[in-house]
């Protein structure tokens, strides 16, 4: 269920939820980047070893004259990585579950929550101590939630 001009949490697991090599989350962090301010507008986004977390606000395709659609962002993230990380390793096999999870943020106080709880996750999988060290996140700058701003590229 998509609505309009409201941002979006969202969850995607690896096919058998495979754990990817580090090689494979800086590919995946930059396609969800990629299209930030273009054909949405990307708060945080977090690439887990099997899992990835993102909020974003679907944008308007001007041309259409429509809002770009959920179904559209998700195909074109996980295809583009899927097919990068493929090249890479000479295959054709499937990277992601084909189903998403999504859920509306319907309040600035649930959003800055959400940020939160995706800042955390690799923290609380104890995979480091302070989001901050994770190298595969990334948050807008104009988030003003619980920490303090990182730039907008990736926190390495």
């Amino acid at each position: 269920m998509q609505r309009d001009y409201t941002p979006h949490f969202i969850t995607f697991c690896t096919k058998f939820r495979r754990i990817l090599p580090d090689w494979a989350r800086d590919i995946v962090l930059g396609c969800c980047i990629y299209d930030h301010e273009k054909r949405y507008r990307l708060r945080v986004a977090v690439v887990m070893p099997d899992h990835v977390h993102l909020i974003l606000t679907p944008l308007t395709d001007e041309i259409r004259r429509t809002i770009i659609s959920l179904v559209d962002i998700m195909k074109a993230i996980k295809g583009a990585s899927a097919h990068k990380i493929n090249r890479r390793v000479g295959n054709h096999g499937a990277i992601w579950q084909e189903e998403s999870f999504d859920r509306i943020v319907r309040s600035s106080e649930s959003l800055d929550a959400k940020i939160a709880y995706i800042l955390e996750n690799p923290v609380r999988k104890a995979l480091v101590q302070d989001w901050r060290q994770y190298p595969w996140i990334w948050r807008s700058p104009e988030e003003n939630s619980f920490a303090p701003k990182a730039g907008p590229e990736k926190l390495r």
